[in-house]
């Protein structure tokens, strides 16, 4: 229920934010993936690092094939998809005494974020990603009478 609630909040406050300054929260479902899991920092890094991966990477191809339009979309997702999956794999790095899970949100959440930092850039896609993402949270908790989430 939580998850229908925070995508559902999280398309609303995207179209809002798209119509009004005209940036793309990073897809139509990642700021309600991200805003779920903002009390896991790590995760959220590991998901925009997995973004920015995917990006480099598609950046990498398209000096050898053509990729724009319905091709770009597609194959940001199978490319985030891979290094979703990866760090299924191998989710946990030990450093010392610190032990970091580095799975990304989903599997489709780093395509679609490599997707829209090619068509608007770094910061303006992460920058709006993060805000949306926070107002989802912030009005799930509202909603939920001020309890966080677990």
């Amino acid at each position: 229920m939580l998850l229908i609630e925070a995508v559902g909040i999280g398309m609303f406050l995207s179209l809002i934010l798209t119509e009004t300054i005209g940036l793309a929260a990073g897809g139509i479902v990642v700021p309600g993936y991200i805003a779920l899991v903002l009390h896991h920092p790590v995760q959220v890094i590991a998901t925009i690092l997995a973004g920015l991966i995917t990006y480099l990477i598609i950046k990498l191809l398209s000096s050898y094939i053509i990729i724009y339009g319905r091709r770009l979309l597609i194959i940001s997702i199978l490319v985030g998809y891979l290094i979703a999956y990866l760090t299924r794999i191998s989710p946990m790095i030990r450093l010392d005494a610190l032990i970091l899970d580095v799975q990304t949100v989903g599997f489709v959440i780093p395509g679609l974020i490599a997707y829209w930092i090619a068509r608007q850039g770094i910061i303006p896609t992460l920058a709006a990603m993060l805000i949306v993402s926070s107002l989802v949270r912030l009005v799930i908790i509202i909603i939920h009478n001020g309890i966080v989430l677990p």
